[in-house]
């Protein structure tokens, strides 16, 4: 086998983080009675979240905020949207956010039987994720990932972020693996893709929404069953 060390990501490649928010934000809707706050609807709060959770990802990946201001300024950000300027009421939705969100257990269509094929034929499986440390570790286990993977290195404990080449090179460090035996498998174009290319890793990238990717990836899927195809 070329190679022996494979890096998953974690959100939007395995775990559907999207329909798992989804789930989460409508709940906290309800909890924190927001719509008789004049937020309007669940649809109309749902997106505003996520435009303003990705542009604070963003500016987390590129090192101009820390993690705790992205876990409730996407909260502050969404509420003033609608004039609400409660920074309580915003650190208070984060926190019910993340105590929730990480309980959630919906994952890509095929994440079991790869996951098992994969183990079947003798490949280590890392996680590298820009996620925080505690929430990755319980959605794992929530989702019954954790018994796939040797090793996950988030963020938090490696102290760099995807796609700086310094959170590559402690996951490999950490499994104690060569560069050319390993391949990172992965959604994000620049965090994963653009990312492994600066540690000189190859890479997969895993297309579930048929997007672009300007990084040119080693191979491209749009199901993880094809992953058997390749590995």
């Amino acid at each position: 086998m070329k190679y022996k060390h494979l890096f998953f990501d974690l959100d939007h490649t395995l775990w559907d983080f999207n329909a798992n928010a989804e789930e989460s934000l409508t709940e906290l809707y309800g909890f924190f009675n927001l719509e008789s706050r004049a937020i309007g609807s669940f649809n109309q709060f749902y997106n505003i979240y996520l435009n303003h959770n990705k542009i604070l990802w963003s500016r987390y990946e590129k090192g101009y905020i820390t993690v705790e201001e992205l876990k409730w300024r996407r909260m502050w950000r969404t509420l003033l949207d609608f004039h609400i300027a409660d920074e309580k009421l915003a650190k208070d939705m984060s926190e019910y956010f993340l105590e929730i969100l990480p309980t959630k257990k919906r994952v890509f269509d095929y994440t079991y039987e790869i996951l098992e094929y994969l183990t079947e034929k003798k490949y280590s499986l890392h996680l590298i994720t820009n996620g925080f440390e505690k929430t990755q570790r319980l959605k794992l286990n929530s989702a019954g990932l954790s018994k796939y993977f040797t090793h996950i290195i988030t963020s938090e404990t490696s102290n760099s972020v995807k796609p700086k080449k310094e959170i590559f090179e402690f996951a490999l460090n950490k499994a104690k693996c060569k560069t050319e035996e390993s391949i990172m498998i992965g959604d994000n174009p620049e965090a994963d893709i653009l990312g492994a290319k600066n540690a000189g890793m190859d890479s997969i990238f895993v297309n579930h929404t048929n997007e672009d990717c300007i990084t040119q990836p080693t191979y491209t899927i749009r199901h993880l069953r094809e992953l058997e195809s390749i590995l």
